[in-house]
């Protein structure tokens, strides 16, 4: 594969990214909450949206609507590269901007790829964020965290092999920089989640000593 056509499958796949990133914003404004922050991330935008206190209080479960809310616009950039995937399937179209031209197979393998790719349930990515939201409604904040640690490291131990056996196949540099940034995603989330662990811990400490002297 020639350098440039590797440019542009790169654009085609910054392109349907953009489109996937819209549509957590679009998704999030139609829920009516309002951004807070926008950061660009290599996976993606870090999207934050203000605490709406309204539904903070409104209990689902262990969690509140807050979780529900984020389920759905964490779902939603997957979503859109797989209606986008099954569109162009069965239409089997070519799109043209301006004068560039992205073919049938181009948008069918970018938008696979970001679709499932973002469904992993590897956090921070999309579908990790999803299962730790889905376990924050069962079984609370702090088993949430812990539950999604443990599915992550099962998750990128998994997906390392099977890229292991398609970088040695088809010798693809990129296959190998995914990897590589998957594993740096797995060891932040790591460091944050211990700290948080270590935060709950600190706080049964307070909680035994407040007993103790009562």
């Amino acid at each position: 594969m020639n350098l440039l056509i590797r440019l542009k499958i790169y654009f085609v796949m910054v392109f349907f990214t953009l489109i996937h990133e819209f549509f957590h914003v679009f998704v999030g404004l139609c829920l009516k909450e309002k951004i807070d922050s926008i950061k660009i991330k290599p996976y993606g935008f870090d999207l934050r949206f203000k605490v709406n206190y309204d539904d903070y209080n409104k209990k689902i479960k262990k969690a509140s609507m807050l979780s529900v809310k984020r389920i759905i616009i964490y779902s939603a950039g997957p979503v859109i590269n797989i209606v986008i995937f099954f569109i162009f399937l069965i239409g089997k179209m070519n799109v043209r901007i301006i004068d560039f031209e992205i073919s049938n197979e181009e948008i069918l393998y970018s938008n696979l790829i970001l679709g499932i790719f973002n469904l992993l349930p590897i956090y921070p990515l999309d579908g990790g964020k999803i299962v730790q939201e889905v376990v924050h409604i069962f079984k609370g904040l702090r088993i949430s965290y812990s539950v999604i640690q443990d599915i992550t490291w099962v998750t990128i131990s998994v997906f390392t092999a099977f890229i292991s056996i398609l970088i040695l196949y088809y010798k693809n540099i990129v296959l190998l920089i995914i990897l590589i940034y998957l594993w740096i995603l797995t060891i932040r989330s790591e460091r944050e989640f211990l700290l948080k662990e270590k935060i709950y811990q600190k706080l049964d400490n307070n909680v035994k000593e407040s007993r103790k002297k009562i």
